[in-house]
């Protein structure tokens, strides 16, 4: 209770931080990850060895690893690409004159306390930190015991430069204990949003022990469509390119929808690019029975149950619809609602695609794996929302903000109006929205 009391304490503090300060602290939390650079790495290599003799998933390890590619400078420029956005905080949405010198106003302002719960993926300190202390949200975060060691070095540089800044103490807080987010899950009175980070049982185990608001996706199930007007090359280069940029990533597909009419021609070009590209193709009979010898050895017979399965590795799962109209019906009643695509150069088609389905991100010609706070622009995201409340898909600083009424009189009171028991009229007027 008293990490949940300190955070909310610090949020109601956090909120009033000038924009220029919280500024200046994400520059100084980068600052001291980037100079960390060598020994965060050391103890990132400490899990992704503890991971692989404990034959974690391969998917896991992949989320996990810090030490490779460019995924740890990646997150030192999430943290400054935050910090060069627009404050979100105090943005007028609505003026209006109720009458003379009584105005109200909806600003925008902090949710409150966060509590974040993640998986692997230890880079989530520095983005959530970033997101948190710009948008004026206190956070609390607990990372996964499979990156301890990760989270412990990077925590100790994140705690080190928010020692010598203006975000008061609380304002974020990291915990490794499983015992305190048990207690946390029971605080509705003091944490505003949970935001799980994780496999589908961690996100149901959180909607299942908490009444805090949870904000997030179980699984990522992402569908593409080839439509029977589609380009086959570009058809096979989206979808490999959704499939095997990475795999891991909550946003490659894992089900892939063919139009009956292309199966003879169009999808042996889709097939055969995602075979060179060393992706197990699951597909329904009538598609293998497609396909020349050489592609039938790489495919298995697709289950019902392929057609709900977030793979997050080289498979995928194909089966032949009649119309767009069958393929909006199966990822509206498959799919985990995150980001589908349809592959057209039918405008129309891809128009009643666009509107039908039900999800956070519709794409029309372009890869799933675009669907990223960071390719969208906000820097980066403290996830991926299927909610169709307060916030959707890639969540960025705007999805951390909510809002609120401020109402300036001159002593007006409520009986004087009409609907109080006064005859006085509203003149709803709206003013000019000034930030």
């Amino acid at each position: 209770m008293e990490i949940a009391q300190k955070a909310h304490l610090a949020a109601t503090v956090l909120k009033t931080v000038s924009n220029d300060d919280r500024t200046a602290t994400l520059k100084m939390v980068h600052d001291a990850l980037r100079e960390a650079k060598d020994e965060v790495i050391a103890a990132n290599v400490k899990d992704l060895d503890a991971a692989k003799s404990a034959n974690l998933s391969p998917s896991l390890i992949k989320r996990l690893d810090l030490s490779t590619g460019d995924k740890y400078d990646s997150m030192l420029q999430g943290i400054l690409d935050v910090a060069s956005l627009d404050d979100p905080v105090g943005k007028v949405t609505l003026a209006r004159k109720l009458d003379d010198n009584l105005e109200l106003y909806r600003l925008t302002c902090p949710v409150g306390v966060l509590l974040v719960i993640f998986e692997a993926r230890p880079e989530v300190i520095a983005n959530i930190t970033a997101l948190a202390i710009k948008s004026g949200n206190a956070a609390i975060l607990k990372g996964g015991k499979e990156s301890l060691h990760s989270f412990t070095a990077i925590a100790k540089a994140v705690t080190k430069a928010l020692e010598k800044s203006k975000v008061p103490p609380g304002a974020i807080q990291l915990i490794a204990t499983r015992d305190e987010v048990s207690s946390l899950l029971s605080q509705d009175q003091y944490i505003d949003l949970v935001i799980p980070r994780g496999s589908n049982e961690l996100v149901k185990h959180i909607k299942d022990n908490t009444k805090i608001p949870v904000m997030g996706h179980a699984d990522g199930i992402c569908a593409i469509y080839v439509d029977q007007d589609a380009n086959a090359k570009m058809a096979a280069d989206i979808v490999v390119d959704a499939k095997t940029n990475y795999p891991a990533g909550c946003n490659s597909v894992e089900t892939l929808l063919i139009n009956e009419k292309v199966i003879s021609d169009k999808w042996p070009t889709v097939a055969s690019a995602l075979v060179d590209a060393n992706v197990e193709i699951r597909a329904t009979p009538e598609l293998i029975e497609a396909l020349p010898a050489d592609l039938k050895s790489h495919c298995k017979t697709a289950t019902e149950e392929d057609f709900k399965t977030e793979f997050l590795a080289h498979i995928i799962a194909a089966k032949s619809v009649p119309t767009v109209e069958d393929a909006m019906a199966h990822i509206n009643s498959h799919g985990s609602s995150h980001t589908d695509c349809i592959i057209t150069d039918n405008e129309t088609t891809a128009g009643k695609f666009l509107k039908g389905i039900d999800s956070a991100g519709v794409y029309w010609n372009a890869s799933t794996r675009f669907a990223d706070g960071f390719r969208y622009g906000f820097g980066t995201e403290v996830g991926v929302s299927t909610n169709k409340i307060h916030a959707r898909g890639p969540v960025g600083l705007e999805g951390l903000v909510n809002y609120q009424y401020i109402l300036k009189g001159n002593g007006q009171i409520a009986a004087s109006y009409l609907g109080a028991g006064g005859d006085k009229p509203f003149k709803h007027e709206d003013l000019p929205l000034e930030n």
